[in-house]
């Protein structure tokens, strides 16, 4: 069985309940991508995908010399002296920073009403309003904790040491030298491609885009398949930048889950996969690699229901034809 019609499969297997999704698979037997319902042009939200991004973009920070693992939040953005800007950035990039997934500030259970009620954006804040909210915060106990806010500050802190927007420093860093053609973080819904998705949940109801200027290290960005599989591919063979995000450093969840920058790595099936999901108030997205075997999957769905457990299969899948 090629790559080919593994990615075609997936997506069949898809289609019954994801109306809109599109597969990448890439092993040393080349690369392949499929879709349904959308045109090979169309963007998807990766939702916390957008993480790893910002991980990688931590990683080549420090390559550079731009930041350090003592670096703190604080060095770099305008926190005046409150108890969040004594955050490392290194603390951040395992989700051991104390901070919370929302600053209470942000009114987290007013903004999920309104998505779930309206299918409002509950992420549309300027950087400056995080910024603000951001101030407000009192980190917990330094234990793994997932949060949202500390890689949107982290994102924001990395394009200032480097004296950009995070938009520049995702564009210059990551999507121009990979070649990502679409690639991009909108601040706003003005800032939509003409073929960016609408997103849906499992009922078919849309929802407004995720779009966001504080957002973006953490979740916003957009991208086509075609550049997921790029992406993945440059993954594999160490050419994007701050490569050395993938390799885990703290334990996540005991010994059996590890997290490097942002990406997690876990045993299954007697082989190191390394991961991470995302998900929007439209979309699900799963990207994995297994790098000892050169194999990647990609997985984009326009539709609030799981793609975790598809894409899992599929890698194992193609790992399994790999080897034969």
């Amino acid at each position: 069985m090629s790559g080919a019609t593994l990615a075609e499969k997936s997506v069949a297997r898809l289609v019954a309940r994801h109306r809109v999704a599109a597969v990448a698979t890439v092993s040393p037997a080349g690369t392949s991508v499929a879709s349904v319902g959308a045109c090979a042009d169309a963007d998807f939200e990766i939702g916390s995908i957008s993480k790893g991004i910002t991980g990688l973009l931590y990683a080549d920070a420090r390559e550079r010399g731009e930041v350090g693992p003592s670096t703190t939040l604080g060095e770099l953005l305008p926190l005046d002296g409150t108890p969040v800007s004594g955050v490392t950035l290194s603390s951040v990039t395992t989700h051991r920073s104390g901070l919370p997934s929302l600053p209470a500030a942000a009114s987290p259970l007013r903004r999920s009403l309104a998505l779930w009620l309206h299918g409002a954006n509950p992420y549309g804040d300027t950087l400056d309003q995080l910024l603000t909210q951001a101030r407000g915060v009192r980190p917990g106990p330094p234990r793994p904790r997932y949060s949202n806010l500390g890689f949107q500050l982290l994102g924001h802190a990395l394009a200032s040491a480097a004296g950009t927007t995070f938009q520049g420093l995702l564009r210059d860093r990551v999507a121009t030298p990979l070649g990502l053609d679409v690639f991009y973080a909108p601040a706003t819904p003005t800032d939509l491609r003409p073929a960016a998705l609408t997103g849906t949940t499992r009922w078919g109801r849309e929802r407004r885009p995720w779009t966001g200027e504080a957002l973006a290290p953490a979740g916003g960005i957009r991208a086509r398949i075609g550049d997921m599989a790029r992406l993945a591919a440059a993954l594999l063979d160490g050419s994007a930048p701050g490569i050395a995000a993938l390799d885990p450093v703290e334990d996540f969840t005991g010994r059996v889950v590890r997290i490097g920058a942002a990406w997690i790595t876990i045993e299954r099936n007697g082989r190191a996969i390394t991961w991470h999901n995302g998900g929007t108030g439209g979309f699900r997205t799963w990207l994995g690699l297994d790098r000892a075997a050169g194999t990647a999957a990609v997985i984009l769905s326009a539709t609030t229901i799981s793609v975790d457990q598809h894409g899992f299969t599929l890698l194992e899948q193609l790992t399994g034809e790999e080897g034969r």
